[in-house]
């Protein structure tokens, strides 16, 4: 069973266009709502983490929330924007950002036409310099998502199209038993004492 936070990201990206609520307090239509959510998760995080790991976290979900601005610029399929969501409790910190995008394949295939499908598309997404926004010398984001991961017990289920990646202390790609017609990131962060 999913809490609910996951619930409404879920909801978020399946529903029909005309059932999506863009009042929801947790979606960001622009770049700058979302940078004022993110300044206020790193507030409401200073509380139960050290400085570092806050302006971490921060870091990452801005790079994933980042990315999603970047690359469906002019190109959203219908909504633009994200979902952000956030639940901090005495253990687990768990955050949430969903975009109803183009999906990780379709953007690499711009400049990687020869990507297969959408497991391909993830490993490359996180492990090459590469970036959907080339000639732009960029392509950075995720290979720091994923190496900030791994070093900081951190883990991360990141869905595009018909796949997962799972990162926490090691990396796998596999099939997912959702479709997810954008990106949906779900860091969950224990509190440690």
């Amino acid at each position: 069973m999913k809490n609910n936070i996951e619930q409404l990201a879920f909801s978020w990206i399946n529903s029909s266009l005309e059932k999506i609520d863009q009042n929801n307090k947790y979606y960001c239509v622009t770049r700058d709502v979302f940078q004022a959510r993110l300044d206020h998760l790193e507030y409401d995080l200073k509380n139960n983490l050290s400085k570092d790991f806050v302006y971490l976290i921060s870091a990452i979900a801005g790079e994933i929330g980042n990315n999603s601005f970047d690359h469906n610029l002019g190109s959203w399929p219908d909504v633009t924007g994200i979902f952000f969501g956030y639940n901090i409790d005495n253990k687990i910190i768990k955050i949430i950002l969903v975009d109803r995008g183009q999906g990780i394949l379709k953007t690499l295939k711009k400049i990687k036409p020869n990507l297969k499908n959408d497991q391909e598309a993830l490993k490359t997404a996180f492990y090459e310099r590469i970036s959907g926004r080339a000639p732009e010398n960029r392509g950075n984001g995720l290979k720091f998502v994923r190496e900030s991961i791994l070093d900081n017990k951190i883990h991360l289920d990141f869905y595009s199209g018909n796949a997962q990646a799972t990162l926490n202390h090691e990396f796998a790609i596999k099939k997912s038993e959702y479709v997810i017609k954008g990106c949906l990131a779900i860091l969950n962060i224990q509190i440690t004492e």
